[in-house]
């Protein structure tokens, strides 16, 4: 992050670390209590402190996607485990290696959409994943092979989940909150793109769906890749016929099998001002 340009007159932050370096060791220096606040990592991490925490998390990603320019964003939602169809021999389960083929599909989709997004100088639909493996890289690899920039929104999990490789630099993110990552999936959010997927994607799929039936969030195109993936693993008919969904609720999405069809569907999408 470039540095916030001088607007008042007294002495910078930064300074100040730089001076408690050079005082004299003494006890006194070397008190817990003497570390300037906004530089001790032991004070921030209290429990009374998590609300600085996630407002420290929010305004990061906020700040540096501002000051790139970034718009609006196209998002990919998808799983893990999915992998490469050149390696889909290493799949975990023979059902896992059938998707894989989804993920060429969330490539081709993320190639085309950056193709356009660049037509903007990379501002508006960049593409933005969870910023992990399986169809989160293919969506970061699509974006990088069009030579455009995406981003990554990865989370801290106990098996030490890494970035992708193709998630640009500059716009790969860490959380600590799911619910702080969630919101940065849809704040800029032009399109709401999902691929199969266990919890993870469940969560997210919902949550998101949630927003938009409740109208807390503007409706946008919503694409689910894999009619027969999504119609096994979800009745939504049963939800519809129960009542605990209205009909008009299976409205809200549109199924997909190919980069092509959510290409269109994203294309031909009702205006809601119309």
């Amino acid at each position: 992050m470039k540095d916030e340009p001088r607007s008042h007159p007294f002495r910078d932050s930064t300074e100040d670390l730089e001076t408690t370096h050079r005082i004299p060791d003494t006890p006194q220096s070397r008190a817990p209590a003497y570390r300037l606040a906004y530089a001790d990592l032991d004070f921030l991490m209290r429990d009374d402190l998590r609300p600085v925490r996630l407002q420290l998390e929010l305004m990061k990603p906020q700040i540096v996607m501002d000051e790139r320019g970034i718009a609006s964003t196209i998002v990919l939602f998808g799983g893990a485990r999915i992998p490469d169809p050149a390696h889909k021999e290493t799949a975990k389960t023979p059902v896992l290696a059938e998707l894989s083929h989804y993920y060429e599909e969330a490539r081709r989709f993320s190639r085309v959409m950056t193709e356009r997004s660049m037509e903007s100088y990379g501002r508006e639909n960049v593409i933005v994943t969870g910023g992990g493996p399986g169809v989160m890289e293919a969506g970061n690899r699509g974006a990088n092979e069009a030579g455009g920039q995406s981003i990554g929104l990865n989370i801290v999990l106990p098996h030490e989940q890494a970035p992708n490789a193709y998630v640009t630099p500059d716009l790969s993110f860490n959380f600590h909150y799911f619910a702080i990552r969630k919101m940065h999936f849809l704040m800029r959010a032009r399109a709401v793109v999902v691929f199969p997927g266990g919890f993870g994607t469940l969560d997210e799929m919902f949550e998101s769906l949630t927003l938009i039936q409740t109208k807390r969030m503007k409706p946008i195109p919503f694409l689910l890749f894999g009619r027969a993936f999504w119609e096994k693993i979800i009745n939504w008919e049963a939800l519809a016929e129960a009542g605990t969904i209205s009909r008009e609720d299976l409205r809200l999405f549109r199924f997909v099998e190919t980069a092509e069809e959510a290409v269109a569907a994203i294309d031909g999408w009702p205006d809601p001002g119309c």
